[in-house]
Order: structure tokens, then C-alpha cells, then sequence
């Protein structure tokens, strides 16, 4: 009678545990997408010589500027899929005395935890 009441209660703690992580997913979890969206083909359009009005009007305006001055422009994309994990892309824009685009840095989607 023991055997059977320990087997039982096993089983049921076997299917609470299993339970939980299958409710996880069962769970609706929406998509959440921040900051600017740029496919390569927006990226593509930006070269060094263009000046910032000039990417302003490829790209948008910029997640976050240098607090010290206008010379770096930074887009960032943060994507989390609902139960997948977070990625994010940034491209740093930087641009001389005169307004000119002179440096482009892609940085590729980085994942991260999911949070």
C-alpha cells in the first residue's frame, strides 16, 4: 500500500513539473519590438560623405544622440519574441565638426537572456 501511495505521488509530482514548463508556452506572450527598424537595405543607403540631414531622411531619427555634442547618432533595434530570446542590433553613426558621416559601426544582433 505504500509502494503504491510513494508511486502515485510521484507520478503526480512527475506531471506538476512537467505541467509547468508546458503552461509556460501555453501562456500567450506578446512580440515586443523597440527602437528604430532598419533592414540592410536601409543600412546599405548610408555611406561616408552624406551629411546628417541626409541620413536623417534614410534612416529616421536616431534612438539616442551624444549627450556632449551632436556627432554620434546611435539606432537601436531590441526585438523579444514572446518566448524565444531578446536581440538587438545597433549601428553607431559618427560624424564630424561639419556634419559629415565619417564612421559606420554595425554592430550584428547580440542575444541576450530572456527577461
Amino acid at each position: 500500500m505504500r509502494c503504491k501511495t510513494l508511486t502515485a505521488a510521484t507520478a503526480v509530482l512527475l506531471m506538476l513539473t512537467a505541467g509547468c514548463s508546458t503552461m509556460e508556452r501555453v501562456v500567450y506572450r506578446p512580440d515586443i519590438n523597440q527602437g528604430n527598424y532598419l533592414t540592410s537595405t536601409d543600412i546599405a543607403q548610408v555611406h561616408n560623405g552624406m551629411t546628417q540631414q541626409q541620413v536623417a531622411y534614410a534612416l529616421g531619427t536616431p534612438m539616442m544622440t551624444d549627450p556632449f555634442g551632436s556627432n554620434t547618432w546611435i539606432y537601436v533595434f531590441r526585438r523579444q519574441p514572446g518566448h524565444e530570446k531578446v536581440t538587438q542590433q545597433t549601428l553607431t553613426l559618427t560624424f564630424n565638426s561639419s556634419g559629415i558621416l565619417t564612421n559606420i559601426d554595425n554592430k550584428p544582433a547580440l542575444t541576450g537572456s530572456e527577461g
